[in-house]
């Protein structure tokens, strides 16, 4: 694990909150000039701390409404029939996150997709037909309660 100092902390929980903070602003409210501050940022950047930058986009506003979370279980977990299942998942666009998981599933995706429509080829893409999927379970999210992705410093 990276040794963070209070400074880090703080500047993590701010560019979560806010991205397109300036490193001036984010120095502002940890007492650091902008200079420093984009030097800590980019440490973290390349030991690996902060992984990415990004907009949080809601699914509603570019049509993808539908949350539906899938526990997928497994005929075989050899290394070859795991690594086919899971490639497939991760590059599928659909997939928002993906788990590698203890209990009744050996993986559980998180999928957003624009209707049932989509998601009925999705399955077609990933598990009928393949004979490595046992079976999946389908549960389809009503609402959305709590969706973050931030991480507690």
């Amino acid at each position: 694990m990276n040794q963070l100092d209070r400074f880090d902390r703080t500047i993590l929980k701010l560019m979560q909150q806010d991205a397109s903070l300036s490193y001036a602003e984010i120095g502002n409210q940890v007492n650091l000039s902008a200079s420093a501050t984009l030097r800590r940022v980019q440490r973290m950047k390349e030991n690996g701390t902060i992984l990415a930058v990004r907009a949080i986009v809601d699914p509603d506003h570019v049509g993808h409404p539908l949350t539906i979370i899938v526990d997928i279980s497994l005929e075989s977990e050899s290394a070859a029939d795991f690594e086919n299942v899971k490639d497939g998942l991760i590059r599928d666009p659909f997939v928002q996150q993906c788990y590698y998981v203890t209990g009744d599933a050996d993986l559980i995706a998180i999928i957003l997709v624009p209707n049932m429509t989509d998601y009925k080829a999705f399955t077609e893409r990933h598990f009928v037909g393949n004979t490595n999927i046992k079976r999946f379970k389908t549960t389809v999210a009503m609402d959305r309660l709590k969706v973050s992705s931030i991480v507690p410093v």
